[in-house]
């Protein structure tokens, strides 16, 4: 079993990286990948440009340490707006936020408060409006990020709980997310089965959502289970209830 989504105290998580090898090998993990958040711009939750080359450092000193035990990768989650774009064993491409017209990045990933005060200055309330914005942007991550695995493809809906925003059924969104989808399948990159959201208590559900995880399966696509585990108690987490849906599935290897 495998992990590559993963956060260190070297950008937005609770653990050094160390500890998440450390937690993942006692766990029976046979690869565990870091893949701290990206020097951006416009995510507060990245990591100081300074600390890019230490990070790198680090991650192979485990794996040098490690080695024939479990299997460390050094990966980046590279925001849609990074400038870090030196090489790593793999890359998850991850839109975060949205850049509106005044140069201001709306972040679908902060908390409801600020999301509801955005959408209601840039898009006059309207929901749809958007998550069109969004996954206009998301349409366009592999080319911008250069990433073998897409991250959380509908974070927009992080904060949707009980359709609390807006209507996943509705023909607006619907019509957004399969256009979005559609182009990244065209790349044959990775999607993610992303537990995070369940963990952190925002969901009950992986992203992506059922519907556009049968979506993309109809449609060939490969995917992973991934974490996004910010603390080492996270690792994993949730897997069991997704495997048997990856199992019947195309796996993606990295």
């Amino acid at each position: 079993m495998f992990d590559l989504h993963t956060h260190s105290v070297i950008s937005d998580g609770k653990n050094t990286p160390e500890e998440m090898v450390e937690e993942a090998l006692r766990r029976g993990f046979t690869r565990i990948g870091l893949s701290d958040h990206s020097h951006s711009e416009s995510d507060d939750a990245g990591m100081a440009e300074a600390d890019a080359e230490p990070y790198r450092e680090e991650i192979r000193r485990l794996k040098e340490k490690y080695a024939g035990r479990i299997d460390v990768r050094l990966g980046l989650e590279r925001d849609y707006y990074s400038d870090d774009f030196r090489e790593y064993d793999y890359v998850i491409g991850s839109v975060h936020s949205v850049r509106m017209p005044d140069g201001y990045y709306l972040c679908v990933d902060w908390n409801s408060e600020w999301v509801e005060r955005d959408c209601r200055k840039y898009f006059g309330g309207d929901w749809y409006a958007l998550t069109e914005a969004y996954f206009r942007t998301e349409a366009d991550v592999v080319r911008r990020t250069r990433c073998d695995i897409i991250g959380h493809f509908d974070l927009v809906c992080k904060n949707n709980e009980r359709h609390r925003w807006f209507d996943e059924n509705h023909p607006r969104y619907r019509a957004a997310w399969q256009k979005a989808a559609d182009e990244l399948l065209k790349t044959g990159a990775v999607f993610e089965i992303n537990t995070g959201a369940i963990s952190r208590g925002y969901k009950t559900e992986a992203y992506p959502s059922p519907e556009i995880r049968a979506y993309l399966r109809e449609r060939g696509a490969k995917m992973i289970l991934s974490s996004d585990a910010h603390q080492k108690e996270n690792i994993g987490f949730d897997f069991d209830r997704y495997f048997g849906e990856i199992k019947t599935g195309r796996i993606g290897e990295l």
